[in-house]
């Protein structure tokens, strides 16, 4: 029996009308997927520009970018992008500070942040939407994020370095 994942939050299988009629699209799960969530959107909110491997490996080397790791830290010890930071994806909303804001009585001033390249497990990982979100609903400028939807999933299948960090 075929192992049926979620395409979205409400769906396993979506119709779509084509010339030759009707096709059933199913997500089924197979050896290469990290996780079983739904699939997340290219662009979670936005202002948020979507990056790929070559955009990542410009940004480790770039000092007005962070990549940061979202997801918690027990997967971090598998393998993590080199020369990536961990901030939990339920962490981050206080731990702006690392990201170049500065707290206040009233809040979070992210003026002068960084920009932030945010991965987590792949296309079916909320942890980075999540994370994404809460970042801008605390004054991160979502134009200042970059979205690796591909993360750990589509780098491991490319074959790309990876580290295990603790941090």
């Amino acid at each position: 029996m075929v192992e049926l994942l979620e395409i979205t939050a409400d769906e396993t299988k979506r119709v779509v009308e084509l010339t030759g009629g009707p096709v059933g699209i199913e997500r089924h799960r197979n050896d290469m997927q990290l996780i079983t969530g739904y699939l997340q959107p290219m662009v979670p909110i936005d202002g948020v520009t979507p990056v790929g491997e070559l955009e990542v490996l410009d940004c480790l080397e770039d000092d007005d970018h962070v990549v940061v790791d979202m997801r918690n830290s027990d997967w971090r010890l598998k393998g993590t992008i080199p020369g990536s930071m961990s901030i939990p994806f339920g962490e981050v909303a206080d731990r702006l500070d690392v990201l170049g804001c500065v707290r206040s009585s009233s809040g979070w001033n992210c003026d002068a942040a960084k920009k932030v390249v945010a991965f987590c497990n792949g296309p079916a990982c909320p942890q980075s939407s999540i994370a994404m979100h809460a970042m801008v609903d605390n004054g991160f400028p979502p134009e200042k994020i970059y979205y690796y939807r591909g993360g750990m999933q589509d780098w491991l299948v490319l074959g790309l370095t990876t580290q295990a960090s603790a941090t």
